[in-house]
């Protein structure tokens, strides 16, 4: 394990980087929002704009990489976001915040194609669930650094924004000096949508609560926090013990996996999430420690909810499709992504910070709902399904992004890289 951080360090070292700026901002934006005394819808759009962004950022990607390279479109990428990230500071006008929000989403998307298209390819097969999964824990690290940064700028001055650049430009140098060779990403099977559709549409229900659920998290729970009178400081600590529950939740879920029906499980979490919103939603006015207690026990089951998903769908999928449906279950958290943080924030705004977990508690009981193992028929089961579970998408990109690659270049080929074969869109 050690050998395999050592060789990737510099990757993981910017993944780690990538996702505190984009953590702190989204905390911050959200927490100035508050501030000014701006609708919680807002705070909601601004999520999904970031969310709509990244997902156009994946086609973006594809054509930037292929005609520039991996480093030229990572070091431009952060660029883009580096000054994007600045203009904040010269206009509150939300329409503009909007456009900036889908900018970053976009840039982010094209740099987290290039960090994992490296990691997936120069991983060997028989290390490559070890190696995305040190890359996972370096993201949710993160994440996490990234809430507990707040405590930089408590006022919510320049200070904080200064700190999100200053980390995206900190990303560029451990990828310009890289000596590892560049990947080559295969072109994918054109998705057929109607497959998908008849093959695992429980698949697509759960993806689509998740991306709901947690695009909502990301750009509405540090409002709610707000809300309950947490100081900044605190609102960064309420979201980092959130996503560290989640992290260590894909422990005991990858074991739980091997040993129960996907879609028990699916229906389990899904159920005790609806019991741990409950409490925050009926109940205004918890200590710190209480809302802490159940931030913890939220962030630990909504961030089992996508890793099922997948799980479920590669159980009902042929090699030869599933780089196409990483795709498309990717395309769907973002739509879900979208439309949760617009229709929370929307709740918010109309019934009280409570409609957050409201909503949530709504979002998982249509999964108890529409997920069932009696609707699991078995017809398309595969022996060969990946072991290794997928990680929640860390602001909407996961390890599936590059699912499909070429053994590695090496020597000086690797320096004019090879244009990419650009893979077609979910219809």
């Amino acid at each position: 394990m050690l050998g395999l951080t050592q060789a990737f360090a510099a990757l993981y070292l910017a993944s780690l980087l990538m996702q505190l700026g984009s953590t702190l901002l989204m905390t911050y934006l959200a927490l100035r929002l508050t501030a000014g005394g701006v609708a919680e819808f807002w705070g909601g759009a601004l999520m999904a704009a970031n969310a709509l962004g990244m997902v156009v950022g994946g086609k973006v990607g594809q054509v930037l990489i292929g005609r520039v390279g991996h480093i030229r479109t990572y070091v431009a990428c952060s660029g883009i976001i580096c000054a994007a990230v600045l203009t904040h500071a010269f206009s509150e006008a939300l329409p503009l915040w909007l456009l900036l929000r889908f900018v970053v989403g976009m840039a982010m998307m094209c740099q987290l194609m290039v960090v994992e298209s490296w990691l997936n390819d120069c991983a060997q097969s028989d290390q490559r669930g070890k190696v995305l999964g040190i890359y996972m824990v370096a993201a949710y690290v993160g994440m996490m650094l990234g809430q507990l940064a707040l405590s930089i700028d408590g006022n919510l001055g320049l200070h904080a924004l200064l700190g999100v650049v200053i980390a995206f430009a900190l990303s560029q140098v451990p990828v310009a000096l890289t000596r590892s060779t560049h990947p080559a990403i295969l072109s994918a099977e054109p998705v057929d949508l109607r497959l998908f559709l008849q093959r695992v549409p429980q698949s697509l229900i759960t993806v689509l609560i998740s991306g709901m659920i947690n695009g909502s998290f990301y750009g509405l729970s540090s409002i709610y926090a707000s809300r309950q009178g947490l100081s900044t400081v605190e609102v960064g600590q309420f979201m980092a013990l959130a996503i560290a529950a989640g992290l260590l939740a894909q422990l005991p879920l990858g074991w739980l996996s091997d040993r129960l029906p996907r879609t028990s499980l699916i229906r389990g979490v899904a159920a005790l999430l609806i019991l741990a919103c409950l409490p925050l939603a009926f109940y205004q006015g918890a200590s710190f420690g209480v809302l802490l207690l159940f931030s913890a026990c939220i962030g630990f089951l909504q961030f089992c909810l996508y890793p099922l998903g997948v799980a479920l769908a590669n159980d009902n999928m042929e090699p030869r499709l599933r780089v196409s449906l990483a795709g498309l279950l990717l395309a769907t958290f973002g739509v879900g992504a979208c439309i949760g943080p617009l229709l929370a924030g929307a709740l918010m705004e109309h019934f009280g910070s409570a409609s957050l977990y409201y909503f949530f508690a709504a979002c998982s009981g249509l999964l108890v709902l529409a997920v069932s193992q009696k609707r699991v028929t078995g017809e398309f089961l595969q022996a060969d399904a990946p072991l290794q579970h997928q990680a929640t998408p860390v602001g909407l990109a996961c390890a599936t992004l590059a699912a499909a690659v070429e053994p590695a270049q090496s020597g000086e080929a690797s320096q004019a890289e090879a244009p990419l074969s650009v893979i077609e869109p979910p219809a």
